[in-house]
């Protein structure tokens, strides 16, 4: 089954969420920012949410599926909870589209770090998007 497409990696990238992060003040403003970037992020199909595409480690239910297309790796998510759709969409921003090389190069670390994100998130959510991190980085070594 094919992968729905989304902008995440292409029309919405790493330096869009962080400039636009950067003209809120405080944090409710950035989860709110982050939440409708999760709206943005096309429904997985219900076929797909199975044990196969899975994500352990998460407190909310997260599927990942992905394929390889013209050598980069392109990523379909889902959560059943709003604020991880969001996160999903801000990982996404940054591995979407990319080559297994260049997921593996990118500093995911400073990323997160430029957006603050890990100390505003609960033990179990920043475990949660660690394991998404994983993930995809999985992913890709074995791309």
């Amino acid at each position: 089954m094919a992968l729905t497409p989304n902008a995440f990696g292409k029309d919405i990238t790493t330096d869009d969420i962080l400039d636009t992060l950067g003209f809120f003040d405080d944090w409710e403003e950035r989860y709110k920012y982050i939440i409708d970037l999760g709206k943005q992020l096309p429904a997985m199909s219900d076929q797909k949410k199975t044990e196969e595409f899975l994500l352990r480690g998460c407190q909310s239910q997260v599927w990942i599926d992905s394929e390889q297309a013209d050598g980069k790796l392109l990523f379909e998510a889902d959560s059943d909870a709003h604020i991880v759709r969001g996160l999903l969409g801000v990982v996404l921003a940054a591995f979407n589209y990319k080559t297994p090389a260049e997921i593996l190069a990118f500093d995911i670390d400073d990323y997160f770090a430029q957006i603050d994100l890990v100390k505003h998130l609960s033990p179990t959510r920043g475990n949660g998007l660690r394991a998404m991190v994983q993930r995809i980085q999985d992913t890709a070594r074995n791309a």
